[in-house]
């Protein structure tokens, strides 16, 4: 009986089992694509020297004005963004990449970083720091917008911020730190558009002036802006369709409706602009896509008057944003730039990317025992801030030679089965083609004294890694 009913449960369980084989062969059958998904990209190595001057230039301009370093997290709660960035502007309404947790948390990916700066420097407690309180910072956001051209769904942004200052000198001070990024990447032909909203106390009269004229013109405005103008009638302003633009060209203008501290403000700011020697333009129609801007808004564009002109990044004050997601008040201000929008300039103007300092070191090895006594060897070398190319797996010396031939170094140390016995090393000059033998243990000092007479620079020593200068980076 025990028999029979072992079979039954074994044909039972037969067909679950053979159900299951077939998912698990159509999970390995399930192909991969090769791809990354739409409005996202790989950085390849030939692209990384533009990413890496965008890094030094940034991260050294930050330091010379005193900027902190911060690095805030990629994911959210979504109605940090909801509230900062507002509910009806197109990054919350369209672009938001939010999700529901497993957990059920509303959780957004950020479209941009100063929401979640000025939501850990409430965290934090930064406001009991000395002010202004500066933060910088880099790193991807992320929108579900329509990939083109210097704009993609997954995209890197430098930031610069300043809290706790509401003097015009800091906006004036943004504005040249915008500007020294951009032309120390090597674009030169930047102009500066600015331009001031108000603040909620002004701007609410020149919002109603403003309705009042778009309504007149409705017919002539596209189905967004229809929209916009009822949630957030400035960003009709700010629309690229031709209709729309010329709509505004004959739109109120915000300077023209600004209170007394706001315009005291705005003139303050531009005569700091003239004192630096920075062309700006007032464009009344910049008024950037985010609900916390209030009073200065300005934006970094590359290209002479005439020339191809496209905007590379921007930004302006924020005084209400602290409180507006639960700190006090706090006066703010800060820009962004996207880094691929520069890279792309950078590359249409033909502006020098980062360019690594070259070994100038081959290390060549032959047989067994050579391959690992070179291990240490190169170990030893690196620590001592000796830049050393290798080519380790290749057999041959003479296929190794032409790999440090290739490269362009001065001498080539050449490690074989009996160096590796006799604790020597052989140093071959790659240029005049004379070759002497050292020992092993004199062999560091001896190649830093051939490398000093011939002005090669030793970039680190045991303990610590320089930098190159400005000047040896440019060279």
């Amino acid at each position: 009986m025990a028999k029979i009913i072992k079979k039954v449960v074994a044909k039972k369980a037969a067909p679950a089992k053979a159900k299951k084989q077939v998912k698990e062969v159509k999970k390995e059958l399930e192909p991969i694509a090769l791809q990354p998904l739409r409005g996202m990209k790989d950085i390849l190595p030939e692209d990384q020297p533009y990413w890496e001057q965008v890094r030094r230039v940034t991260e050294r301009l930050s330091r010379d004005y005193g900027f902190s370093r911060i690095d805030t997290p990629i994911v959210e709660f979504s109605n940090l963004f909801n509230r900062s960035i507002g509910e009806g502007t197109d990054i919350v309404e369209k672009e938001l990449y939010s999700f529901v947790t497993k957990g059920g948390d509303k959780v957004a990916l950020r479209p941009e970083m100063t929401a979640g700066i000025a939501r850990a420097y409430i965290q934090h407690g930064m406001n009991v720091l000395s002010k202004p309180v500066k933060l910088f910072s880099a790193g991807t956001v992320y929108r579900y917008d329509r990939p083109q051209e210097g704009r993609y769904r997954e995209f890197s942004q430098v930031n610069f911020d300043s809290f706790g200052e509401q003097d015009p000198i800091l906006d004036a001070q943004m504005i040249q730190v915008a500007a020294r990024v951009v032309q120390n990447l090597g674009i030169k032909a930047i102009q500066i558009q600015v331009n001031s909203i108000g603040c909620p106390v002004c701007r609410k009269q020149y919002k109603d002036l403003l309705v009042n004229y778009l309504e007149s013109k409705a017919t002539k405005l596209c189905i967004d802006c229809k929209r916009r103008m009822e949630v957030s009638p400035l960003r009709v302003l700010d629309c690229k369709e031709d209709k729309c633009s010329q709509v505004a060209v004959s739109a109120p203008q915000s300077v023209d409706h600004l209170c007394e501290e706001c315009r005291v403000h705005f003139k303050s700011l531009l005569e700091y602009l003239d004192e630096l020697d920075l062309p700006y333009t007032i464009n009344p129609r910049l008024v950037r896509g985010l609900d916390y801007y209030t009073k200065t808004v300005f934006e970094i564009w590359s290209g002479s008057e005439e020339g191809r002109k496209s905007s590379l990044g921007g930004g302006g004050r924020y005084d209400g944003l602290v409180k507006m997601i639960g700190g006090e008040a706090t006066p703010a201000i800060g820009f962004a730039f996207g880094v691929e929008r520069i890279i792309l300039e950078m590359k249409r103007v033909q502006a020098k990317p980062y360019r690594a300092p070259k070994p100038k070191v081959f290390l060549a090895q032959l047989g067994d025992l050579a391959k690992k006594k070179s291990l240490r060897l190169f170990s030893e070398l690196e620590k001592n801030g000796i830049l050393v190319a290798e080519s380790f797996g290749r057999g041959s010396l003479k296929s190794q030679l032409r790999v440090a031939n290739r490269l362009g170094v001065e001498m080539t140390l050449i490690l074989g089965q009996k160096e590796a016995l006799d604790k020597t090393v052989i140093i071959k000059n790659m240029i005049s083609g004379e070759q002497e033998t050292a020992s092993a243990e004199k062999l560091i000092d001896l190649v830093k004294k051939k490398l000093k007479t011939d002005n090669v620079v030793v970039y680190h020593d045991h303990n610590h890694v320089a930098e190159p200068s400005q000047e040896q980076e440019q060279t």
